[in-house]
């Protein structure tokens, strides 16, 4: 049961683990050894772990693994993929290594535009309300040139701001909609500020606009922010090859093989039980290396959930089909990323995955993090419509299940082996165990 606390964000590093440990664990000597166990060797390096984040005790490791073989536009990759569930990082790792031998993966950008809006609402006239804009625009735009200005120099800044009515949706509710491009940063930050920045301009602005009566001067800004969902910046990544040079199966040719593949995704397209979890598979690979390059994973999964639905139904996020004897196999979606700033200059193991990379800049980076969603999508259907998913998962996850029955390094080997040529479940582990003990 926790207890109210005040002042807690003062307390030490030390106090704070006292506390929460004392009154949360039936054991608390073991429950701080447990997490200390877990801070960094180098103080430097934890203290700035510890500076990430609010009342930080200590640190939550994820596995940080590699896909090697990735043929991205003639350029040969290795993938840092930090995550944990089992077999992702397998599953990528051969789709890479199937495509390479095909021509690899092509992939490009097609938009980098990213939005904000200023919230707000005016009771009044709206032709005034579009005169006063029109009037007001450019000065609106200036407000922010203190904020813009290395922006602008390196290429980026407030690309067009409109006025949006959106009192269909709400009473007295408009929109300030604006683009922005912020080159190799995400530009969260950023685009908040100018944001910030735009309302009070606007609201100072209304009450000195002659034209306004008392009411219209009055306008109330509800929220200045980015949004997530970012339509206009898209990446579109790709592989092909002649029908024939698909493997064949004991029960499927590469003619079987390629239709009943893109039937699969068909379902995953008209049937949103099934896109959600085919989408899911998409983000495993995604959201692995969006984690190792210090980018948002929580953002970039909104925004490519909402494009999943832009249609008006929830829908796959990739595309399959035949053309002229040849194999299409696609992706499309909204990647808004960054290559400097947050984590990407601070945290050391980010520092290395991007160095991994060949320092791309975000258009790389977007162009990689796409086909790794691809190459994790192929992975999973080739194997849902061939072997079925769980032969290679509960192979992999097979070490997960005799760690969690605390198997010796003998009998893991006994059971590498044996499960090579049988079914893994947690009975038929346990069965094993029981005869090999």
């Amino acid at each position: 049961m926790s207890k109210k606390i005040e002042g807690f964000s003062k307390f030490s590093k030390a106090e704070k683990i006292e506390w929460v440990t004392q009154l949360h664990f039936d054991n608390p000597e073991n429950a701080k050894k447990l997490i200390s166990g877990y801070s960094h060797s180098n103080p430097s390096i934890q203290k700035l772990h510890d500076e990430f984040v609010e009342n930080s005790l200590t640190n939550f490791y994820l596995p940080l693994g590699v896909a090697p073989n990735f043929l991205i536009n003639g350029i040969n990759y290795t993938i840092p993929m930090a995550i944990e569930e089992s077999s992702v990082i397998a599953a990528a790792s051969k789709s890479a290594k199937f495509w390479a031998s095909r021509g690899g993966f092509k992939a490009n950008v097609i938009g980098t535009e990213k939005i904000g809006h200023v919230h707000f609402l005016f009771k009044g006239n709206t032709e005034k309300l579009n005169l006063f804009f029109k009037t007001k625009k450019q000065s609106l735009l200036e407000s922010t040139s203190s904020i813009t200005e290395n922006m602008r120099n390196r290429g980026g800044g407030i690309k067009r701001i409109i006025l949006l009515d959106k009192t269909d949706l709400m009473e007295e509710y408009f929109q300030l909609h604006l683009t922005f491009e912020t080159v190799d940063s995400m530009g969260a930050n950023f685009i908040n500020s100018c944001l910030e920045q735009i309302a009070k301009t606007l609201q100072s602005a209304a009450l000195e606009y002659d034209d306004f009566n008392e009411e219209e001067k009055q306008i109330e800004v509800v929220m200045s922010i980015l949004s997530n969902y970012v339509p206009g910046c898209i990446v579109h990544a790709s592989v092909s090859c002649p029908i024939e040079q698909l493997e064949e199966t004991k029960d499927l040719s590469s003619q079987a093989f390629a239709e009943k593949f893109i039937k699969a995704v068909e379902v995953a397209q008209k049937e949103t039980y099934r896109a959600v979890t085919h989408n899911k598979g998409i983000m495993n690979g995604i959201d692995a290396v969006v984690m190792a390059t210090g980018n948002d994973f929580r953002a970039v999964e909104a925004a490519a959930h909402a494009y999943a639905s832009k249609d008006g139904i929830y829908s796959s996020l990739s595309n399959a089909y035949i053309e002229d004897n040849y194999f299409f196999f696609e992706i499309k979606l909204p990647l808004a990323l960054g290559t400097v700033g947050g984590l990407t200059q601070l945290h050391p193991l980010v520092k290395w995955s991007m160095e991994l990379l060949g320092n791309p800049n975000s258009r790389t980076l977007m162009e990689v993090i796409a086909v790794a969603g691809l190459a994790q999508n192929f992975a999973a259907i080739q194997s849902l419509v061939t072997s079925g998913i769980q032969r290679g998962h509960m192979k992999m996850h097979l070490l997960n299940i005799l760690n969690q029955k605390k198997a010796t390094e003998d009998q893991k080997e006994k059971a590498i082996v044996y499960f090579k040529t049988n079914t893994v479940s947690h009975s038929s582990v346990s069965d094993f165990l029981k005869s090999n003990s």
